[in-house]
């Protein structure tokens, strides 16, 4: 896929990051978002970097915060039992932890299925146990990977919203941005999501039609940083929090943690 792009690339001045991904977009064989692109964007950076002996953050416009938040995945319930989900929340606590996410919903399925009244009380029964061990202490996040239906993502949301989520993530497919938005309009619930969105057009939608209240760009498949900075300012405009998201491996964390 690089050696695809190596005409956009060879020659150019690695300091024109923009100029250069322009021209890679403009080659269109390929879809321009995906982890290799994200790569080189990446690589032009590191070089403007060690060039100028700056930190990125510093090059985007400086650092905002001295601490960024970040979540832990819940370990599994011993014996899938939801009554002990408190006594793993109350580790994660012991740990430093002040948020958690945990994906209940198995298995993962990759097409909108109905969710039973049975998986949505077992899901509501996890977060009571939760709220009964630690109250208020511990945030906790609801993950999806999308598969729902939009009528069982409104009934799910509709149980567990006493115990005031930290956030319900893709609730369903992300690409379906107007049921993520009839989702949203059912519940006071934030709705996360991003991850595998991939442009600025996707993006302008999901905030035009207040489909989600926290973006979650990967910034490694998304195009880079260039690309995690346009989102964030259009997020900023709608009021709407970025949580970057990772799952391309350590570089894809450190360009994330320079940007936020």
């Amino acid at each position: 896929m690089v050696m695809f792009y190596k005409d956009a690339i060879i020659g150019k001045d690695p300091t024109d990051v923009e100029r250069v991904m322009i021209g890679i977009r403009k080659m269109g064989a390929f879809k321009p978002w995906g982890a290799a692109v994200s790569a080189i964007e990446m690589a032009l950076w590191d070089i403007v970097g060690k060039a100028t002996n700056q930190p990125i953050y510093n090059l985007l416009g400086g650092k905002c915060w001295d601490k960024l938040r970040a979540y832990a995945y819940m370990p599994p319930i011993p014996e899938g039992n939801p009554d002990n989900a408190g006594a793993v929340a109350e580790q994660l606590l012991k740990e430093g932890n002040t948020a958690c996410k945990f994906d209940p919903f198995h298995p993962i399925t990759g097409v909108p299925r109905d969710i039973s009244l049975k998986e949505i009380t077992y899901t509501e029964n996890i977060f009571k146990s939760i709220r009964s061990a630690v109250g208020n202490d511990l945030e906790v996040g609801l993950g999806t990977h999308g598969q729902l239906t939009t009528y069982s993502a409104i009934r799910v949301a509709k149980a567990i919203e006493p115990y005031q989520p930290f956030w319900f993530e893709e609730p369903v497919s992300p690409e379906n941005i107007d049921e993520m938005a009839r989702v949203a309009a059912h519940t006071s619930i934030p709705i996360a999501t991003g991850e595998r969105l991939a442009t600025v057009f996707q993006f302008s939608e999901l905030l035009k039609k207040q489909a989600a209240q926290i973006i979650q760009i990967d910034i490694g498949q998304a195009g880079g940083i260039l690309v995690g900075k346009k989102v964030a300012a259009m997020a900023e405009a709608w009021h709407v929090p970025v949580a970057f998201h990772d799952c391309t491996g350590p570089v894809a964390l450190t360009a994330s943690t320079h940007l936020a």
